[in-house]
């Protein structure tokens, strides 16, 4: 009597796709870089900056060595390689870019404007990833991000602001902003465009729209 093979299993993820859900799951714990503005240095800007400043330029350097010594490339690659996409390994990362972004949006923009875009970036971009991997099934039209991935994007952006009491309409006008940078195929890092894209936004916004946040 003959046996049959066992049917092979098909994983429901790919490897890249588990790769992906893993970088952004690490990825939503920059929360913490916007709650710790809110929450430790009560929006103090230069204390912040002072803090956030050197951990940026530490960040670069490190970078900018490993990507001219081969023995730190590979060193680098051993610990984080499971995190980074593949024009991160010749490039710098999105931890640079994130913490870079950050000093940019606190120094630049209004506190509770750069709480939230900081906000948006931790949690939109996630779960547009999360939600475009695990059930994208639209693709949008010359993009290859999905119309599942970024209604997660606004709707998560959109009710954290309201969690926070923004207004509903300044809420809805930073989500969009937030949804339409991650959307965007503009080629700067998603860390830099996402958060400052929308602080530039609401920014505007708080000036034509007569609403306290």
């Amino acid at each position: 009597m003959q046996h049959k093979a066992p049917k092979k299993i098909t994983p429901i993820l790919s490897k890249h796709e588990t790769k992906e859900i893993y970088r952004k799951s690490v990825h939503v714990a920059s929360i913490i870089l916007p709650l710790s503005y809110r929450y430790i240095f009560n929006y103090d800007k230069s204390l912040t900056v002072t803090v956030l400043l050197p951990l940026a330029l530490i960040a670069v350097i490190i970078e900018l060595f490993r990507l001219e010594h081969k023995t730190a490339k590979k060193i680098f690659y051993r610990i984080f390689g499971i995190m980074l996409r593949k024009h991160e390994v010749a490039n710098l990362t999105g931890a640079s870019y994130l913490l870079t972004s950050s000093v940019f949006t606190i120094t630049l923009f209004p506190h509770d404007i750069a709480f939230i875009s900081l906000s948006f970036l931790a949690l939109g971009d996630t779960f547009a990833a999360v939600a475009g991997i695990r059930f994208g099934k639209r693709k949008l039209k010359n993009n290859y991000k999905s119309f599942e991935g970024s209604l997660a994007c606004f709707v998560s952006c959109f009710i954290f602001a309201l969690i926070y009491s923004i207004h509903p309409t300044m809420a809805f006008v930073g989500a969009i902003a937030a949804t339409f940078a991650e959307l965007s195929k503009i080629p700067i890092d998603d860390n830099i465009k996402l958060p400052i894209f929308t602080a530039i936004i609401m920014s505007l916004a708080s000036i034509i729209i007569p609403v306290n946040f």
